[in-house]
């Protein structure tokens, strides 16, 4: 099965934001995940809680060979997490 660590669309209408997921690549984008890894929230007036992430587990995640999309490597590059710099 191949994982991959990306957005799932949460919020409403003009107001957007996203949970960091792993799930199956072939599951669309909203669909079941396999574990929710932190959120996104680009709206957020406070900088510091518009990006939260379970670092521990994504190092986990991409330990056994799952694959960030683009947009969740660079909150990784971001945020500063080596896992970031590897992709």
């Amino acid at each position: 099965m191949a994982v991959r660590i990306r957005l799932k669309r949460i919020g409403c209408r003009h107001r957007s934001a996203y949970r960091v997921a792993a799930m199956d690549i072939r599951r669309a984008r909203d669909g079941r995940v396999l574990e929710e890894l932190g959120y996104y929230d680009p709206c957020n007036a406070n900088p510091d809680l518009r990006i939260k992430l379970n670092q521990e587990r994504i190092a986990h995640w991409l330990g056994v060979g799952a694959t960030p999309s683009d947009t969740v490597r660079n909150l990784l590059k971001k945020t500063g997490t080596a896992a970031g710099a590897k992709g």
